[in-house]
């Protein structure tokens, strides 16, 4: 029996799926947490699996929902409420912290096995030969996705080659755009009420917030909807492509109300695709965290190589354009 532990369901409640929607518009992002400990789900027993999991809440709601019709343990570590994978990478999802989880949350008195499953994902801040040699418990690396846990389960803890591999589908990108968005609105709106307050310069300053939102458009939420027909392979590259696309468009309903792309001066031709660009080509790079083929090493090398080009074609653009409209 549970006794004092917390109990919990694979349903979800509508709160629970209205702060998951407010999460994913970057509301109360950084503290959707829920408390580190061992938890219930429905009514495990001696025999029931353990599995390990962050204390994001958006990650143990992930999980408890994919596990309908089973009991398990579910140890959640404290993981700064930062996902699995982020976590395992920054050191918060391991091994010393579930060691401490296991001994903490007298797991040892409630199950006859001595086995834990934690996500794939987690690998990189968990050393199995550690763990073992310091709680007594064994840890299998389950597979990538929660809603394989079953079959896994049901298999005896065997993992097929596809529950091995992690894709990066559309509707998984397209629900990164959100959160996104939200953190551009912290900038673009102080920007939009400068450019009020200056008092539309000309007439022509609306076009530079528009610029600047198409370049918003363009890297956060084109970049990662065609992440995988946009050329080359650095996110600053694919970010660009977007950008100078948005940027075409941009310049013919620019050239529309000038009368006609002919009708605009060379500095503008020139002005648009390198703001618009290099903004892409800067917030392409965000997704970097987020996708399945990334490595910190090389996030890194490529914001060294990236910011310099991007900084100057984005100061370059908008000093054609200023000096262009007044000048």
């Amino acid at each position: 029996m549970l006794g004092p532990l917390p109990r919990v369901s694979a349903d979800l409640s509508w709160r629970d799926w209205l702060e998951t929607a407010m999460v994913r518009c970057g509301i109360k992002r950084m503290s959707y947490l829920v408390e580190p400990g061992l938890y219930g789900l429905h009514d495990p027993g001696p025999e029931s699996p353990v599995l390990v999991t962050a204390n994001y809440k958006l990650s143990f709601d992930h999980l408890r929902r994919e596990l309908a019709g089973l009991d398990a343990w579910l140890l959640v570590l404290d993981s700064d409420g930062i996902n699995v994978w982020c976590a395992a990478g920054k050191g918060s999802f391991g091994s010393a912290e579930l060691v401490r989880r296991l001994a903490d949350s007298g797991l040892a008195n409630l199950v006859k096995h001595r086995r834990v499953v934690v996500p794939q994902l987690g690998a990189p801040g968990i050393s199995a030969r550690l763990v073992e040699k310091a709680s007594g418990f064994k840890v299998l690396f389950g597979p990538v996705m929660a809603a394989d846990l079953p079959a896994y389960l049901a298999a005896g803890c065997q993992a097929t080659a596809a529950m091995r591999r992690k894709f990066f589908p559309l509707l998984e990108r397209a629900v990164l755009i959100p959160v996104e968005l939200a953190q551009s609105l912290k900038w673009l709106l102080p920007l939009a009420a400068v450019l009020v307050a200056l008092g539309f310069w000309a007439g022509l300053a609306h076009w530079l917030l528009a610029g600047v939102l198409a370049g918003v458009l363009a890297g956060q939420a084109l970049t990662p909807l065609l992440l995988p027909w946009l050329p080359g392979r650095a996110f600053a590259g694919k970010g660009l492509a977007a950008g100078l696309l948005v940027a075409a468009v941009f310049l013919l309903v620019r050239g529309g109300v000038a009368g006609g792309t002919a009708g605009l001066a060379a500095w503008e031709l020139l002005a648009w695709p390198l703001l618009i660009g290099s903004l892409a080509s800067y917030l392409g790079l965000q997704f970097t965290g987020c996708s399945t083929y990334t490595s910190l090493t090389g996030v890194k090398k490529e914001i060294r190589l990236a910011l310099p080009w991007q900084l100057a074609a984005g100061l370059g653009g908008l000093l054609l354009l200023l000096t262009g409209w007044f000048f």
